[in-house]
């Protein structure tokens, strides 16, 4: 059985693509940091999936983290980037801490979580990342520019690492739009409104997309993977 590390799955979508993932067949192995109820009832709903509690602002926790995957788990087959931070701040706000609270979640977090899982998965000679990206690394967001410099910063790591870890390991990336909002917010509504689908996105439907990457071969790779409605092409 092929294991499945998903960071931030305890809710949200994260929650969702461990749940899908271990409908698939695969062993899937929860990371979490603070809501520890809420991943030990996804854990649960997953088979009794194994529970990883790690801080993705230590690099030292993220290396004892995937130590403990190998320790406990034996090999790993595939990584879900999806723990993450979204802030609004004005740009002309944004201070060296705001700053640092998004990237070192969103970018520095998912590059080494990135390579300790290419560590675990050269030994076994095959692996799949997916790193869960966001529609505002591809479009701007004026009062998100912390947050859509991170994420652009994803999928460009995405790419980098597809031809620094090939052949064997693929690196792909999934940018969700407008996901199972609650649509109060007027900026949100008008996302939706500008949203070609008509509606916003679902939790399983970038599940699907996550699916997708870990199901198919290295010969896609660095690619990413817009669920959006059509919205990032307007």
């Amino acid at each position: 059985m092929k294991t499945i590390l998903v960071t931030g799955a305890a809710k949200r979508i994260g929650r969702g693509i461990a749940l899908r993932l271990h409908h698939e067949g695969y062993r899937v192995a929860i990371h979490y940091q603070t809501s520890e109820k809420e991943a030990r009832e996804t854990a649960a709903e997953c088979g009794n999936a194994p529970l990883f509690r790690a801080d993705l602002e230590s690099v030292d926790e993220i290396q004892r983290m995937f130590h403990q995957v190998e320790e406990q788990l034996g090999s790993l087959y595939g990584l879900v980037n999806n723990a993450a931070r979204f802030r609004r701040k004005d740009p002309l706000e944004i201070t060296e801490a705001d700053w640092d609270f998004i990237h070192n979640v969103n970018l520095k977090a998912t590059f080494f979580c990135c390579q300790q899982a290419a560590l675990l998965m050269k030994k076994t000679g095959a692996g799949r990342i997916v790193n869960i990206a966001s529609l505002g690394g591809i479009r701007p967001w004026p009062a998100y520019a912390h947050y859509c410099a991170s994420k652009a910063g994803v999928i460009m790591l995405t790419r980098v690492l597809a031809k620094a870890l090939a052949p064997g390991i693929s690196v792909n990336a999934v940018a969700p739009g407008v996901i199972l909002s609650s649509g109060q917010e007027p900026r949100v509504q008008d996302m939706i409104a500008a949203t070609p689908a008509g509606r916003s996105g679902t939790v399983e439907e970038v599940a699907d997309a996550v699916l997708y990457f870990l199901n198919a071969t290295d010969f896609v790779t660095g690619q990413t993977l817009a669920v959006d409605g059509g919205l990032s092409q307007r």
